[in-house]
């Protein structure tokens, strides 16, 4: 009978240990969604945590709908993980969060946007990014790029159709996101007026009529009631000023060896369901609603992100050498880009 107790004990002992051990190696990301717990990021996130135990991991999530809030809870170490917007993620890795920058990943073919183009240069820098070289690239300190995804295209919406046009934007009201010093710099060289705002306050102030204008995805087209901002004569100007993504960043100490290259791989393999959800807010929206844009704008639109992107990496604020990088890749994708005979945004040193 001694016998028997000193086993059961053992074993129980052994088991305490085994789950302490667990315990202590357990992770928490914290997930930034515009639905919080119920949106589509989230959901993806719960099939990558089930992915990730075939590889040691042991992660716990928390969602949020306040993103700041979940990069801030991140660097105080209250998670492990976080993912975000590249907005919010560029300050712990500056290469992977160049993908965010106006006019970065646009294609324009003959006067016309090329949108399956410039998706098809996201996935490629999501490739680049995934694969074993480029590691060096997704670590900053403790922290490592664990995977990006696209979010969407960042569209102009107007509360006036008539405004689509460069020149038109002269004086207009424009939402500048505190986070991104990039945004208000642009805004005020084509003569518009930034006006404060981030990701809970931007769609209200829209439609409340104190902004002529704002760039969102249309996954917020319904979630925010942005079409209340967009009444009767605005409309969704088919340009994108850039596509967003989201980025997953964590402390690699507190991950098993090895996580951040598997991990940005199973992100990479995520693309195209992504990109479904991409289309399902892209034709949630009224055909009506759409604006397009002549050859002549749709040139000065792209030249205009171009030359402003270059004078703000110039200044400081987006990485050259991330830059240097899309460069690349969106004249694999489009080669007979005027710009791809030049050597901006290549011949500066990091």
């Amino acid at each position: 009978m001694n016998a028997l107790i000193r086993s059961s004990l053992t074993a129980l002992m052994l088991t305490l240990s085994s789950l302490s051990a667990q315990a202590a190696t357990a992770q928490k990301v914290c997930v930034y969604d515009m639905l919080g717990a119920a949106g589509d990021l989230f959901s993806m996130t719960k099939d990558y945590v089930l992915a990730m135990q075939k590889f040691g991991a042991n992660i716990t999530l928390k969602g949020y709908t306040d993103e700041r809030q979940a990069a801030e809870d991140y660097r105080a170490g209250q998670c492990d993980g976080v993912i975000t917007t590249a907005f919010r993620a560029r300050q712990f890795n500056r290469t992977s969060g160049a993908i965010d920058t106006l006019g970065a990943t646009t294609i324009v073919r003959d006067g016309k946007i090329d949108m399956p183009g410039s998706y098809e240069v996201v996935r490629k820098l999501i490739q680049t990014y995934a694969s074993p070289a480029a590691r060096a690239l997704m670590v900053e300190g403790e922290h490592e790029v664990g995977g990006i995804l696209p979010l969407g295209a960042a569209y102009p919406m107007v509360h006036d159709r008539r405004i689509n046009t460069v020149e038109a934007l002269v004086g207009k009201r424009i939402a500048s996101f505190d986070h991104d010093k990039a945004q208000a710099i642009m805004i005020k060289r084509i003569g518009a007026v930034p006006v404060s705002a981030d990701i809970t306050t931007f769609a209200n102030k829209f439609n409340s009529g104190l902004l002529d204008m704002v760039a969102s995805p249309t996954i917020a087209y319904k979630p925010l009631e942005l079409y209340r901002g967009l009444g009767e004569s605005g409309a969704i100007v088919r340009f994108p000023l850039m596509i967003l993504t989201y980025q997953m960043i964590f402390n690699k100490t507190r991950f098993p060896e090895g996580m951040g290259e598997v991990s940005r791989t199973y992100w990479l393999s995520q693309f195209d369901r992504a990109l479904q959800f991409i289309k399902q807010a892209d034709n949630s929206v009224p055909p009506t609603t759409w604006s397009e844009l002549s050859a002549e704008n749709a040139y000065k639109y792209s030249l205009m992100l171009r030359e402003s992107r270059i004078d703000i990496a110039q200044q400081g604020v987006y990485d050259k050498r991330g830059l240097k990088v899309i460069k690349r890749v969106r004249c694999n994708v489009n080669p007979g880009d005027p710009e791809c005979s030049t050597k901006s945004e290549e011949e500066w040193r990091q």
